[in-house]
């Protein structure tokens, strides 16, 4: 199955002409394509599903979404994101 995970936009940088953002998903970041939806600033949530935010969402719908994952237990994608914190962090801090 395939799922889109809600994440809160840190920060967006161009990266080789794409449109591109640090997103914190319950403390795990990893950078995400935000070409789809150009209009996502920092602190927006978007919805993403393989490194692509697909839409925006509010921090309610979020936090809904977030929750009902971690109950089904369909967040292990970034608990492997977890040990390239670090990297992600070091190429783009906050």
């Amino acid at each position: 199955m395939c799922l889109g995970i809600p994440g809160k936009v840190v920060d967006t940088y161009l990266e080789n002409d794409v449109l591109m953002g640090k997103v914190d998903f319950g403390g795990i970041f990893k950078r995400v394509c935000l070409e789809h939806v150009p209009e996502a600033k920092p602190r927006d949530y978007v919805l993403v599903h393989v490194g692509f935010a697909l839409s925006r969402i509010d921090e309610a719908e979020a936090g809904r979404v977030f929750a009902f994952l971690e109950e089904m237990s369909q967040l292990d994608e970034l608990e492997v994101g977890e040990m390239n914190q670090r990297e992600e962090l070091e190429a783009h801090p906050p």
